[in-house]
């Protein structure tokens, strides 16, 4: 099992340890033909063979004695648990291949008192895979050895390094992670066939922001997390919700300044219809009014036509106005229009460009995964 926030990998490994000791060696016809024995380990020395990768107290079940035959052969043989550190990189995840090394050697014996060899063939260690318990999560592809003496100012050491490469299975990881967040944004590029002004639009891309927020905070705990690097579906999913969260600022500002047009729009008609009604007021006359009460009807009526007709005038430059501060409005509007309609045909084909680099990205990496 793979730890990859604390680079560690947890092994189950049975281990056997032979080595030749000529003080416990017997003839076995001197004693009725044993060729083997029983011997408690502390009571006969043995090698000081450790992991060099150890990060943690070694587990395994107590078995305190160790075989000896009668040529003075020992063998060692118990299962345990091996916590190592190992580098695991996880920009490839969910398709993730690691190797991870386990160093045997001896801390105080160099290699003219202690030599370290193999008891099988190395081409039979790297491709043997039955006993290899199977895991729900990784998959055993080779265990690689090398034998190399170890030179140090204390002496040459002899030492044995195993390769342990492995590698995750991702139908679990594609089917929970990259297939709902493909949808998601499948559904966020939807959107950009709405109109740019519509109200809408920015109720679907907040249902969208809010849909893959919940479901990133949903999935947190399954993506791995390390401090040396950054996964390629972590840069995806924050990628695209900058995408996101920036096409939907983009509708909101421009519904505020459409809305800000049109509110600017309809006040200056409404003053200009007040400024004409104040200038209406100073060409009535009252006194002249009251002192032309006995006048006769036909002069009253040739009077009043004149300013009846400067009235209308007046109230046809009020439209005129409001009519070429309206043109000006939508003129302003279509400009907006047309600056928001470009930038988000930018932002479309940005966010397309993104997920085919994206999508050619995971083929390639699941190609090389499969190819292993």
């Amino acid at each position: 099992m793979a730890d990859v926030q604390n680079q560690k990998l947890k092994t189950s490994v049975w281990y056997r340890e032979v080595w030749y000791d000529e003080f416990l060696s017997w003839n076995s016809s001197l004693f009725d033909e044993i060729r083997e024995i029983s011997l408690p380990l502390s009571a006969i020395w043995a090698p000081d063979i450790i992991i060099n990768e150890f990060v943690d107290n070694e587990r395994s079940p107590d078995l305190p004695y160790v075989y000896v035959n009668s040529s003075g052969t020992i063998k060692n043989c118990k299962p345990i648990q091996v916590v190592s550190a190992c580098s695991l990189q996880t920009y490839a995840f969910p398709f993730d291949i690691q190797n991870c090394s386990l160093t045997f050697n001896s801390v105080l014996h160099t290699v003219e008192d202690v030599d370290l060899g193999f008891l099988r063939n190395r081409e039979d260690i790297k491709h043997d895979k039955k006993s290899f318990l199977n895991d729900s999560e990784w998959e055993l592809l080779s265990v690689s050895s090398t034998y190399n003496i170890l030179q140090i100012s204390a002496g040459d050491f002899a030492q044995i390094q195993f390769n342990v490469v492995i590698r995750r299975r991702p139908l679990a990881y594609v089917v929970t992670l990259l297939i709902p967040s493909i949808f998601l944004m499948l559904m966020d590029l939807g959107s950009f066939y709405l109109p740019p002004n519509c109200r809408a639009r920015i109720i679907f891309k907040t249902s969208v922001l809010v849909g893959y927020t919940v479901f990133r905070v949903n999935m947190a705990n399954e993506v791995p997390r390390s401090a040396g690097g950054t996964s390629l579906i972590g840069v995806f999913f924050t990628v695209c919700m900058a995408f996101l969260v920036l096409s939907l600022s983009k509708s909101i500002l421009l519904v505020k300044f459409l809305h800000k047009e049109q509110c600017g729009g309809r006040a200056l008609p409404l003053l200009c219809l007040q400024r004409g009604a104040d200038a209406d007021g100073p060409r009535v006359d009252p006194s002249a009014q009251s002192a032309d009460v006995a006048e006769s009807p036909a002069h009253q009526g040739h009077q009043a036509q004149p300013g009846a007709l400067e009235e209308v005038w007046l109230q046809l430059r009020s439209i005129n106005n409001y009519l070429q501060t309206q043109d000006q409005v939508d003129q302003q509007e279509v400009q907006w229009l047309a600056v928001l309609y470009r930038f988000d045909q930018l932002l479309f084909r940005s966010y397309l460009a993104m997920l085919g680099l994206y999508a050619i990205t995971l083929c390639a990496l699941w190609a090389l995964w499969s190819g292993l």
